[in-house]
């Protein structure tokens, strides 16, 4: 009987948290973070390990630019649920973007959790494209001396033609695009519209025409050749 009354107690309770739960993700859906940021804390005071309450929170953070502050609800979800591998991208993603505010030497001791983090994401699942990009740009950006590599790079974009061919030439087109070496990105970027034909494939080649070859006038060709594809 105790037993019993202590549900229907609890009960209203959780109808309750759930109710805000559905109401701050609609906030949410909507943009409108600023109201959806304490309905969610007032469903984590009901409910602290509500998972997805927890992952709104940290998203909000991260869209404040509150790096401390996501990297804490990321922390929490990883410690609740280690398997999860979007958790660890998204901590990950935060370092990161931490680490591009802090000093250059505080910066480096950053690095090591930052690929640590991408990769777990990797290995937790071995099809996650965004972690892999994230790896990429990495390698891209770091100076060699602390681990910076094209080699690496390109290592990670054939994984990416494996598991998504678009994200692949792409990815192949970025780094070309990086090292300069213009006519290789072209022939990349040409090979994701052939596979995908995404707005951004076309808007990749366009803005290589336009901001890298001086060829404004094929830039605009290419997203009018979009516009009409979408047209017809």
């Amino acid at each position: 009987m105790r037993l019993i009354v202590k549900i229907m107690l609890l009960f209203p309770v959780l109808l309750y948290s759930q109710s805000n739960f559905e109401k701050a993700e609609k906030l949410f859906s909507q943009e409108k973070y600023a109201l959806a940021k304490p309905i969610f804390e007032n469903v984590i005071k009901e409910n602290p390990n509500h998972l997805k309450a927890l992952e709104y929170l940290g998203d909000i953070e991260g869209m404040n630019k509150s790096w401390d502050s996501a990297m804490f609800y990321y922390g929490k979800l990883k410690q609740l649920n280690p398997k999860e591998a979007n958790y660890y991208y998204k901590y990950g993603g935060c370092l990161g973007m931490k680490a591009k505010d802090c000093n250059k030497f505080k910066a480096l001791g950053m690095i090591s959790d930052i690929k640590s983090s991408f990769e777990k994401a990797i290995q937790l699942n071995p099809n996650h494209i965004e972690a892999r990009w994230a790896l990429i740009e990495l390698y891209l950006q770091l100076p060699g001396i602390v681990g910076g590599s094209e080699r690496k790079a390109q290592k990670y974009a054939n994984e990416l033609l494996k598991i998504s061919p678009v994200d692949g030439y792409l990815a192949k087109g970025h780094i070309a695009e990086y090292f300069e070496r213009y006519k290789d990105a072209e022939k990349n970027y040409t090979k994701a519209i052939a596979i995908g034909g995404s707005k951004t494939t076309y808007q990749k080649l366009a803005d290589l025409y336009k901001n890298k070859m001086n060829q404004p006038q094929r830039a605009k060709l290419v997203l009018e050749t979009y516009q009409d594809k979408t047209k017809s």
